[in-house]
């Protein structure tokens, strides 16, 4: 028979005492966090006050230095019900909200949470963070972050993590049956025809093969939008702030203006940043062909509504396909209001560019895995507001990580410190970013609260934490 490694009970009896006498136990231990019973422990050689001093001696797994089940997720707005199946597995707490919090509720319920996972509606404000007493890391299931402080979460040792992939193919093909859609006049000859009236003409219907697309930001969606519509027989054009490499024969304008005078298709993708506010105003739908089709499915705020509005009333723009607007209901329950409600051609979606089925599945894997896989062994790689970094597996050795303000001298005092107490360093990692500095030290699996006390202490430290 093997011999177990140790028995843990917060009730040792001397049965025991006897297994392990008769060599089929290593060690057994009395765990006294939440009760020591005299009786109990009376002939027991190993208390165990917390699971971290039981866990460095005895070389065993484990993710985090409070036990998991003690940890409590919290899901917003009707995330998918995969993150919570992959949430309950790793051993978290999970509790479920349907809609968004406001932010005087969510101020309240943050409180003992540990992981917050949301998507666009909720806004998670400083004073938000402020109340968050145990928050390690927040989940945006999304494309965008602006609803988040993320310089308040860096400030406060919270990281973030978002979807940049997941839901790009769904906003494509939406993007594209929109153009096609819009270019045949299908939505005003659909609704004739529920009227009764029998509309057959090819007026003002025209194919996409040979038409310009012109592409307002050329990240993720798109550059992949750009791939597709290329297939389509499109002339693919492109305009990014960012230098971006071109895929296929898209081309590249220097400028927004070169864009939106030659496109016969303008399509917006471009981030929630407030320099885009009104990115598309007056000015910009001035110089836009006659009879342009106009699509927003990037950000709410990138378009001066009124102005759109007053340029498809004088026909200028042909037809429109919104997803996105400047203010959205917070649940299906709130009526819409928006001035292009009952305009010709124009295609209204409550933003439901990434709402399939897929590309939900799709981001409850992808940002709990990261979260997970943070917690569990301090990476970052991903995060959008701590520095990245991927770190190679923990091999019998005890993890260090400190999330510290960048300020110079950090790392020093770390080995300072265990320098002065003989701590042999296994490996070490550090990166910045403008605001947040992130040291993770391997060493090796000694406990000693001593110099544990003395690393948590360090000066500008933000957070401090220990894997095992």
């Amino acid at each position: 028979m093997k011999t177990a490694e140790i028995i843990i009970k917060d009730k040792p009896n001397l049965i025991d005492n006897k297994i392990k006498e008769a060599g089929l136990v290593k060690e057994v231990y009395a765990f006294t966090e939440n009760i020591s019973r005299e009786k109990r422990v009376a002939n027991v050689k190993n208390l165990t006050p917390a699971l971290n001093e039981l866990q460095c001696p005895n070389i065993l797994p484990a993710a985090i230095s409070r036990p998991k089940n003690q940890m409590i997720v919290l899901l917003l707005e009707n995330i998918h019900p995969k993150a919570v199946e992959l949430f309950r597995k790793e051993g978290y707490q999970v509790e479920i909200h349907s809609g968004a919090m406001p932010e005087a509720e969510l101020c309240e319920r943050i409180k003992n949470i540990s992981i917050l996972c949301i998507r666009s509606k909720t806004q998670v404000t400083k004073k938000v963070l402020a109340n968050a007493n145990q928050l390690m890391a927040i989940g945006a299931f999304c494309i965008g972050t602006n609803q988040i402080d993320l310089r308040a979460c860096g400030q406060a040792g919270i990281a973030t993590f978002n979807a940049p992939y997941s839901n790009t193919r769904s906003v494509v093909e939406l993007a594209i049956g929109q153009i096609i859609m819009l270019s045949r006049n299908i939505f005003p000859k659909s609704e004739k025809m529920h009227q009764g009236v029998w509309d057959k003409s090819a007026a003002g219907s025209f194919e996409v093969r040979g038409k310009k697309l012109g592409i307002v930001g050329y990240g993720n969606i798109g550059s992949q939008l750009s791939i597709l519509a290329e297939i389509l027989g499109m002339e693919v054009y492109y305009y990014d702030v960012v230098e971006k490499l071109q895929l296929g024969n898209a081309k590249k304008c220097s400028s927004l203006t070169e864009l939106l005078e030659l496109a016969d298709f303008v399509s917006m993708h471009v981030d929630g940043r407030s320099c885009n506010q009104n990115l598309m105003g007056p000015a910009e739908f001035k110089a836009m062909k006659e009879g342009v089709i106009f699509l927003n499915l990037s950000r709410g705020h990138v378009v001066d509504i009124p102005s759109l509005v007053q340029n498809i009333k004088s026909g200028k723009i042909k037809g429109a396909a919104i997803d996105v607007f400047p203010y959205e209901p917070v649940n299906n329950d709130e009526a819409f209001l928006s001035e292009l409600r009952g305009l010709p051609n124009v295609i209204l979606t409550p933003h439901i560019g990434g709402s399939t089925s897929e590309a939900q599945e799709n981001i409850a894997t992808f940002v709990p895995n990261r979260i997970i896989e943070y917690i569990n062994t301090g990476n970052t790689y991903q995060s959008v507001n701590f520095p990245n970094l991927q770190l190679p597996e923990i091999k019998n050795a005890l993890r260090l990580i400190h999330i510290h303000e960048n300020v110079p001298g950090v790392l020093a005092n770390i080995n300072k410190v265990l320098a002065n107490n003989q701590v042999n360093i296994l490996g070490q990692y550090l990166k910045t970013n403008e605001h947040v500095g992130y040291v993770i030290t391997d060493i090796h699996k000694i406990y000693n609260q001593k110099v544990i006390n003395e690393l948590d202490n360090i000066a500008n430290n933000i957070k401090f934490r220990m894997l095992y």
